[in-house]
């Protein structure tokens, strides 16, 4: 995926309150609540989200049909308003640097480009990544006529002939799904296995099974046509349905040493968290799809509103007992 381009801000000097890495919606939201709150901070964004290939967002109230490159553009605007920083730039390295002479958190962030950053609080908002099958042809049309999310994406699928390609158990519910949005589905095994109650529901549900494996898939003048399976016989399907593996994004994170989950279904992993993005790693706080994979747009910018408002309280508690102990000190 090819990075976006935008306006990049120059990195501030001296100490932020917040740095955030990843500028999509949780990060951006995030990062608003921090600016709202007059808190200093720099979004590091690498420009490839994860909906980049896709034409419009959906099932986000007032922004539904919104192209994903409008939203940003929107959300980088607004954070700036309030004082905020958008840096373009990757991550290269992160990790907890000595503490200030009162005793305050500190995190060093190296950009890949050698520019360096120095905040007391970082939120980590790196999505995710996608890993489809192995399928030629699969990945020209991802984010269009390949999804994998019917809330997404289904509605623009409609009524048309859809093929589920197996990749595990989350498959079987992809299925039910999208059966609600077509007559015409087909489940193309792929050598996953199939319990004899799952046919029977499918039976009933009039969806086709196809057990020979899919070798390619087809398109003609970069529209998708259907598929090619191993015996030579072609399918016809104009949307194909896809479980991914989705990996949040680490790259440049490993000196925070934040800890992993796995998903169920060996579907992937993402950041363990706890209440409002905390993580084990004191300062640091995680959101979006980089900690809930199956987060659309609109819980992604929930849980970054939240990890926000979360990390400016606890930086009020640091500010006053600093306050408190440089006042003693005074006195004493």
């Amino acid at each position: 995926m090819s990075a976006q381009t935008f306006q990049s801000d120059t990195l501030p000097t001296g100490t932020v309150d917040v740095a955030v890495i990843g500028g999509g919606p949780a990060g951006l939201t995030g990062a608003l609540m921090l600016a709202r709150s007059r808190r200093s901070v720099v979004v590091i964004d690498s420009g490839a989200p994860r909906n980049a290939p896709a034409a419009a967002m959906h099932g986000f109230i007032v922004l539904d049909g919104t192209p994903p490159s409008e939203i940003l553009e929107r959300g980088r605007r607004q954070v700036r308003e309030y004082g905020g920083r958008i840096v373009s730039g990757e991550v290269a390295a992160a990790e907890p640097a000595a503490p200030s002479a009162d005793g305050d958190l500190r995190f060093a962030i190296a950009l890949a480009d050698g520019r360096t950053l120095t905040a007391r609080r970082v939120l980590v908002a790196t999505g995710l990544r996608d890993v489809l099958p192995e399928v030629p042809g699969l990945a020209e049309h991802w984010g269009r006529s390949v999804v994998h999310c019917p809330y997404c994406h289904g509605w623009e699928v409609r009524d048309e002939p859809i093929g589920i390609l197996a990749t595990g158990p989350a498959s079987v519910h992809q299925a039910w799904l999208f059966r609600q949005l077509t007559d015409d589905l087909i489940y193309f095994t792929r050598g996953t296995d199939l319990e004899p109650e799952t046919r029977a529901r499918f039976a009933a549900r009039d969806i086709r099974i196809i057990e020979t494996d899919v070798k390619e898939v087809v398109s003609d003048d970069g529209v998708l046509t259907g598929v090619r399976l191993a015996d030579g016989a072609f399918v016809g399907r104009r949307a194909l349905a896809v479980a991914t593996r989705m990996h949040a994004r680490t790259e440049g994170l490993a000196g925070l040493k934040l800890p992993m989950r796995d998903l169920p279904d060996d579907m992937g992993r993402c950041f363990a968290s706890a209440a409002a993005g905390a993580t084990e790693v004191p300062g640091v706080w995680v959101a979006g799809n980089a900690a809930d994979p199956l987060a659309q747009v609109g819980a992604a910018a929930a849980a970054g509103a939240l990890a926000g408002s979360h990390i400016n309280a606890m930086l009020a508690v640091a500010d006053t007992d600093a306050a408190l102990a440089a006042a003693r000190q005074t006195i004493g």
